[in-house]
């Protein structure tokens, strides 16, 4: 598996991370609509994130058959 599948999962979590943190600093800062537009932004990398190991997961699964 290449490693630039696994980085590009990597990444993704790390930007959910970010926007989660984000969020979490806008919500202690009193800024609703920001802490609620990041976390959004952090459930929908966190979704893209999720589906990118699972296809990378078939496609390894694929391999082993």
């Amino acid at each position: 598996m290449p490693t630039t599948q696994h980085s590009a999962a990597a990444e993704r979590h790390m930007q959910a991370a970010h926007a989660h943190e984000a969020a979490a600093a806008s919500h202690n800062q009193n800024d609703h609509l920001a802490a609620h537009e990041q976390s959004r932004l952090a459930q929908e990398r966190s979704r893209e994130a999720h589906q990118h190991s699972e296809q990378i997961a078939k496609e390894k699964a694929a391999e082993t058959k």
